[in-house]
């Protein structure tokens, strides 16, 4: 008798175990199925100019049947809205959509599309009314064109610099140099036909600097612009490298200065010979004539204009 009664308590504490974890899986469920639970498939997405790019806003768990989504973009700090009361609204207004239940597709990227958004969802009906997800989108821009300036000339030993630049590209662009068609590698030191050359290449800038160009740096240079979205290149432009004729220089000299001593000779014999004398002469250089008919003349301003004076001698 003592052993059925100890069965029995071991059942009815069985039994009671069991109802509380089905009160708990209960309430676990309960809770799930009262709460707004958001998802993304990926928070940093990109995509290149002018094409169409997905953020996915997934919802995870809902009892509201009607929730209110809002999608905000988030520039320099500054939220604004590009979904609104279920409309398309902002910078994506005529080129954006939503995917039920929430993810925001833009069919025609630009640049200036680069931003956070936050998709937002509210539930009234939950227990938790609110969630919200932040999605980081890039939209890269291929490179143009860059502006590459390249010396039409350098003399042998003396020092050259090549540039590069392009400002469109986004990412920022990083830079390439070709000689004659063959990539210019960051060491010169890796390569053999470089290896005697004196250059350093920055890709950040796009800046190529001889500091003594030799006669195997002659050649056809041009630069690529590349980024993740893609690459551009400048036309091909020559630089040419010579040899300085010492000897034509030294003659050249010396002839100028032979014109030079020549010139300076003939204008002193000239001097002595006094074909640069003045022959005007002046009113202290002229003579008076003699006073001896009675008359006295008196000069005028004007040199050698005279008057007769009234005196006469009794």
């Amino acid at each position: 008798m003592y052993g059925q009664t100890e069965h029995c308590i071991d059942s009815k504490m069985a039994l009671t175990r069991l109802a509380c974890i089905l009160v708990l899986l209960s309430t676990h469920c309960y809770f799930n199925v009262l709460a707004v639970i958001l998802r993304t498939t990926n928070d940093a997405p990109w995509a290149n100019e002018f094409e169409s790019i997905e953020l996915s806003c997934l919802i995870e768990s809902i009892s509201t049947n009607d929730p209110r989504i809002e999608w905000k973009k988030i520039k320099d700090g500054e939220p604004s809205y590009v979904y609104f009361e279920k409309k398309i609204s902002g910078d994506l207004e005529g080129r954006a959509r939503i995917r039920e239940p929430a993810t925001l597709v833009i069919t025609n990227a630009t640049r200036s599309d680069s931003a956070s958004y936050r998709c937002e969802v509210t539930a009234p009906i939950d227990q938790k009314t609110f969630d919200e997800i932040l999605i980081n989108l890039v939209v890269r821009v291929k490179p143009v064109v860059p502006k590459c300036a390249v010396p039409k000339s350098v003399p042998v030993g003396k020092a050259a610099e090549l540039r590069c630049v392009e400002d469109e590209g986004f990412p920022k662009s990083q830079y390439q140099w070709f000689r004659n068609k063959e990539e210019i590698p960051d060491d010169p030191k890796t390569s053999p036909k470089f290896f005697n050359s004196s250059y350093t290449l920055n890709a950040e800038t796009g800046t190529l600097k001889f500091s003594a160009v030799r006669k195997d740096d002659s050649g056809e240079y041009f630069c690529r612009a590349k980024n993740d979205a893609g690459h551009s290149e400048c036309g091909p432009q020559m630089m040419e490298v010579y040899n300085i004729n010492i000897a034509g220089i030294i003659l050249g000299v010396l002839v100028v200065v032979v014109v030079l001593l020549c010139m300076t000779v003939g204008i002193c014999c000239a001097y002595k010979r006094g074909y640069f004398v003045s022959q005007k002469q002046t009113g202290n250089n002229y003579k008076a004539p003699a006073k001896g008919d009675g008359v006295d003349y008196v000069r005028t301003e004007d040199e050698g204009d005279f008057r007769h004076k009234s005196s006469f001698v009794i």
